[in-house]
C-alpha cells in the first residue's frame, strides 16, 4: 500500500469516530500519534548506536510497550490509557536547561495535543496501521515527507491553516544542482516540511559519504531554518529534517 493510501485509510477509520470532527481533528489527531511512533524509532536506533542513550519518554508511554502489539490494549482500557495516563504525564514531562534535551520537544507537542477519539478499539486499529511504518528503514524515512504532505494537502482544503510545500521534484532538482557536501552549512529561510533539508541529506548520503569519517561529518551538517529557529512551527517536518 503506497504512503498517500496508508494515510488515507487511517483517516477513514477516523471517520468512523463521534469525537472526530472534520479534517483539521483528524490531522491532529495523526500528528500526536506518528510523532511517538517516530520517536521509538529514534529512540531503537540511537541506542544502538549511542553509549548510555536513555529515551526523554518514559518507559510506559513508549510506543515499542503499549502499541506495538497488534493484539494488545484496546477498547476502553486504552481510552483510559491515553486519556488519564500517557497524556497529563507527556504534556508535563521534565525538562532541562541543557540544548538539545528531547525531552523539551516532547512537551511542546502535548501541550497543546489533544485526543479527539472516543473509540478505543477505533485508536487501536489506527495504531496498528502506523506501527507498519518503519521510519528506521531508509526507504521509509525517505516517504515521511510525502506523509506530511499529504497531510498538510488535506489541511488546506480543511481550512485556512494550510501550509504552502515546495514539490519534491523541485527540491531534488535544486539540490542536485547545488551539490552540497558534509561539513558545509544548509540554510534554508523557509524550512516548512523540511523538504529541502531532507533531499540535501539524501544526496550527501548517495554521492559523498564513502568512509566513516565522512559518516561522522555528515552526521554533523548544520541544517538551519529559519522559520524552525524563529518560531515554534509544527514538530512533524523538524522530525523529518
Amino acid at each position: 500500500m503506497s504512503v498517500r493510501n496508508t494515510v488515507k485509510s487511517i483517516q477513514d477509520i477516523m471517520r468512523q469516530d463521534a469525537g472526530v470532527d472534520g479534517d483539521a481533528q483528524r490531522i491532529s489527531q495523526l500528528c500526536w500519534m506518528f510523532f511517538l511512533k517516530i520517536m521509538d524509532d529514534q529512540d531503537q536506533e540511537l541506542e544502538l548506536t549511542r553509549d548510555n542513550y536513555v529515551s526523554p519518554i518514559p518507559e510506559k508511554f513508549q510506543w515499542r510497550n503499549w502499541a506495538v502489539d497488534p493484539e494488545g490494549i484496546t477498547g476502553e482500557s486504552l481510552l483510559a490509557f491515553v486519556n488519564s495516563e500517557l497524556f497529563p504525564a507527556l504534556k508535563v514531562l521534565p525538562v532541562s536547561a541543557q540544548p538539545g534535551d528531547r525531552r523539551r520537544v516532547v512537551r511542546d507537542l502535548f501541550e497543546d495535543a489533544y485526543n479527539y477519539m472516543k473509540s478505543g478499539q477505533l485508536i487501536r486499529q489506527v495504531v496498528n496501521k502506523i506501527s507498519d511504518v518503519d521510519f528506521n528503514s531508509l526507504t521509509e524515512r525517505q516517504h515521511f515527507g510525502e506523509i506530511y504532505e499529504q497531510i498538510l494537502n488535506d489541511l488546506q482544503s480543511a481550512g485556512n491553516a494550510g501550509e504552502y510545500y515546495t514539490p519534491r521534484a523541485l527540491t531534488s532538482f535544486m539540490v542536485d544542482r547545488i551539490d552540497p557536501t558534509p561539513g558545509e552549512t544548509l540554510f534554508d529561510p523557509a524550512c516548512g516540511t523540511g523538504g529541502f533539508l531532507t533531499c540535501a541529506i539524501r544526496h550527501m548520503e548517495t554521492n559523498h559519504v564513502r568512509t566513516p569519517g565522512q559518516l561522522a561529518g555528515h552526521h554533523r551538517i548544520q541544517a538551519i531554518g529559519e522559520r524552525e529557529r524563529h518560531q515554534p512551527g509544527p514538530v512533524l517536518p523538524r522530525l523529518a529534517a
